[in-house]
């Protein structure tokens, strides 16, 4: 029995990020399915109800039992949620007249309860499309935005409370007080603690592995470099093997810094294999994000399984270990009701299959980003590693985008003239691309068209007008501005696909760009800056590249980063100087409602 929150997990992208920040906050916190027996939170303190992809007037929206409103328990709706707890207690929920993606204004109508200690306005941060339009009996108006009259609502008396924003995610600038003020209202005990968490997983990994050994996937990244650590702890490094694969995809020299680093602290379980010229075969024409990703997940356990056979070693002697991430399975549809929107390499149908059947360990399925590093310092790990740039599994084949050489159906004249005329509001030039990238508006997936700006702009109306345009215009979920050269070339879609020499020539474009963070003191400062390249030219040769840089402790949402001007000019004159490139993009689109990787 747990004296802390049960969270009721609606399918929603941030669902396990509340668990995350309730833990945050020194409280233990547990994931439930919607449709729990009550007597499954008995003991709980209070109840959250998460965000969702569904509609409250869905005739397949997940199953909930609501006898968990009648426990007496503390309750937060949050997004769907919140449209659930004004439902289900006599209120109306109805299709808002505009969609809210990214930050809004919250204007506080009581400074009391969930608000304590706050002052109006409060920047909050929207992911939603329906609205309560009518709160049940007992219930008031606690905060409203421009575009939501409900935005906070509550039935004080009974400590019921609704939030059509997210409190959950970094981006919500006081979200961590007012997830703090209803613990306080729950009398919730702070006990829980990161180092208390590590033991924990030791325990769970020695009890799962029993009398086997671990063979692990070491890409080098903050995650696996923590997931190592922490089987080498549990186990012993004589029942750990460490693999890491230079899989074609890797930064520039990136495989032999990982060994160095990692042999530098004393891990010598580990082997190095480059099976670039596999991956590569196993990608050989495609273009469409989801059909690489799945066979570059499956490329991995070929190798994996290649390597134990010449080692020798019987792999029904093994488990599979995973420095799996929770954004990882959540956006990979991993949990009843949560939609799709990239499948991630560690989750492809293969390893599922193998998760099936009890051959996968993944200690750090349940953290994020933050809570990772936090778990590397409670281990021991340097510094220079917890802190790594963060590089997706798949490695540049994500950030290198392929096209047949048609581009994809434009969005209607009518859409691009509305997107125009909020650009010109601001003085600034728009077009939109011929081509597609992958976002998440709602809790869904969406593959729709960037648009490029052009002109004199600061960041804050660049902000405004990429907000506005991807709010308001459902053909659009990224906005790019024109960094160089300064007229925008007569760009069209050229045929592309996964290529050594396209591969080399981004290489050489994010060395430059991570150089450049490291030699302003930037890295810090910038969660990740992801270099894309897109085959849009003039002259059917040169490409475009877009830098993508974003501040946030979780990935779960993301702001784009407003580096200084001067540096963000000299780095795309750097950029264009590169053969191979003539046009150099900056992506000023938040998530959501974009991901922070455009595959």
């Amino acid at each position: 029995m747990q004296n802390g929150i049960a969270v009721l997990d609606f399918g929603g992208q941030y669902a396990h990020l509340i668990a995350n920040r309730i833990r945050r906050l020194q409280v233990w916190s547990e994931v439930f399915p919607p449709d729990a027996d009550t007597t499954a939170i008995d003991g709980f303190s209070g109840l959250i109800l998460s965000g969702g992809p569904a509609s409250v007037y869905d005739p397949d929206q997940p199953a909930f039992n609501s006898a968990h409103l009648n426990s007496g328990l503390p309750v937060l709706g949050l997004c769907y949620g919140h449209q659930l707890l004004c439902q289900e207690l006599g209120g109306e929920v109805a299709r808002g007249r505009i969609r809210e993606y990214g930050s809004a204004e919250l204007r506080i109508q009581s400074a009391n309860g969930l608000f304590a200690g706050m002052a109006s306005p409060l920047v909050v941060w929207m992911s939603h499309g329906d609205v309560a339009s009518r709160l049940p009996a007992g219930f008031e108006v606690l905060g409203t935005t421009d575009d939501c009259a409900t935005a906070a609502v509550g039935d004080v008396r009974r400590n019921l409370y609704g939030l059509q924003f997210h409190p959950e995610v970094a981006h919500t600038a006081r979200g961590m007080d007012i997830l703090d003020n209803f613990l306080n209202i729950c009398a919730a005990p702070r006990t829980w603690t990161m180092a208390g968490y590590a033991e924990t997983a030791k325990e769970e990994i020695r009890e799962q592995v029993g009398g086997k050994r671990v063979f692990l996937l070491v890409s080098g990244g903050v995650d696996s470099s923590v997931a190592f650590a922490l089987f080498n702890r549990a186990l012993g490094p004589e029942r750990v093997l460490g693999l890491h694969i230079n899989n074609g995809f890797m930064r520039k020299r990136e495989s032999d810094r990982v060994a160095d680093a990692l042999r530098d602290e004393g891990f010598e379980n580990l082997i190095v294999e480059d099976a670039s010229e596999d991956f590569l075969l196993s990608v050989e024409g495609m273009v469409e994000p989801e059909q690489k990703r799945l066979a570059i997940g499956r490329a991995f356990l070929e190798v994996k399984d290649r390597v134990l056979d010449r080692m020798g070693l019987d792999s029904d002697g093994w488990l599979l270990g995973q420095g799996t991430l929770y954004p990882d399975t959540i956006e990979s549809g991993g949990t009843e009701h949560a939609a799709v929107i990239k499948t991630h390499h560690n989750r492809v149908d293969v390893v599922e299959e193998l998760i099936a059947r009890g051959l996968v360990i993944e200690p750090l399925a349940h953290l994020y980003k933050d809570e990772v590093r936090e778990l590397g310092n409670a281990l021991g790990l340097p510094p220079h590693l917890i802190w790594r740039q963060p590089f997706p599994g798949p490695g540049l084949s994500v950030r290198c985008l392929c096209s047949p050489g048609v581009g994809a159906d434009p969005p209607d004249g009518e859409a691009e003239e509305a997107a125009r005329d909020i650009a010109a509001g601001a003085g600034l030039g728009l077009r939109v691309l011929p081509l597609q990238s992958v976002g998440v508006q709602g809790d869904f997936r969406t593959y729709a068209h960037p648009a490029v700006v052009w002109g004199e702009a600061d960041w804050a109306a660049l902000e405004d007008v990429s907000t506005r345009i991807t709010n308001t215009i459902s053909e659009i979920n990224r906005v790019v501005y024109l960094l160089a050269p300064s007229a925008l070339p007569a760009l069209k879609l050229k045929r592309a696909f996964l290529t050594q020499s396209r591969l080399d020539l981004l290489r050489d474009v994010d060395a430059l760009a991570m150089a450049a963070l490291e030699r302003e003191g930037l890295s810090r400062t910038v969660s990740q800056m992801p270099t894309v390249l897109i085959p849009l030219t003039s002259d059917g040769i040169a490409e475009t590249v877009v830098l993508r840089p974003v501040e946030t402790p979780d990935f779960m949402t993301a702001r784009f980063s407003a580096l200084p001007f001067d540096f963000v000019r000299k780095l795309a004159r750097e950029v264009l100087s590169v053969e191979g490139v003539e046009t150099v993009f900056y992506d000023v689109t938040h998530k959501p409602p974009g991901t922070v990787e455009w595959e």
